[in-house]
C-alpha cells in the first residue's frame, strides 16, 4: 500500500492537531478553576451527563498515564479510544481477521442508535452500579 503526496498531507495535519492537544491537556487541567477547556453545556443546562460528559479530563488522565483515573470520568471514551487506532489502520487497508467484527459492529449505524442512548440514560440513574459511569 503506497500513500499519496495528500494522504501523508492530511496524516501530517492529523498527527500536528493532536499533537498539540495532547501538549495542551499536558499543560492545563480542566479540574482547574482557571482551565481554559470549557465546561459541559448540555451538564450546565440540564445538569444531567451526556455521553461525552468527563471526556477531557479522560483524555487530560491519560496523558498523565492515569488509566483508572481516565476510565472513571469516562469509560465508553477510553474503551473507544483503545479502538481508534485498529479503526484508522483498517480504513488505511489493514485487515486483520481477527479485527472484522469489530469494524462491522461498530460501522453499524443501528448499534450506535441503541449503544449510545442507553450509555446516555445509564450514565445518569442513580443507583450502583450505574453511578460508575458518572464522572468522576
Amino acid at each position: 500500500m503506497e500513500l499519496r503526496p495528500r494522504h501523508w498531507l492530511g496524516l501530517g495535519a492529523a498527527t500536528s492537531v493532536a499533537a498539540f492537544g495532547v501538549s495542551l491537556l499536558y499543560r492545563f487541567d480542566p479540574n482547574a478553576s482557571n482551565s481554559p477547556f470549557p465546561p459541559c453545556v448540555f451538564r450546565a443546562v440540564t445538569g444531567c451527563y451526556c455521553p461525552g460528559c468527563g471526556m477531557t479530563r479522560a483524555l487530560y488522565a491519560l496523558v498523565h498515564f492515569d488509566l483508572p483515573g481516565a476510565f472513571a470520568m469516562n469509560p465508553a471514551a477510553v474503551l473507544g479510544l483503545f479502538t481508534l487506532p485498529g479503526l484508522i489502520a483498517w480504513k488505511a487497508g489493514w485487515r486483520a481477521r481477527w479485527f472484522a467484527p469489530v469494524v462491522t459492529v461498530m460501522s453499524e449505524p443501528k448499534f450506535w442508535l441503541w449503544a449510545l442512548p442507553t450509555y446516555w440514560i445509564a450514565r445518569n440513574l442513580p443507583w450502583y452500579p450505574f453511578t460508575l459511569l458518572a464522572p468522576g
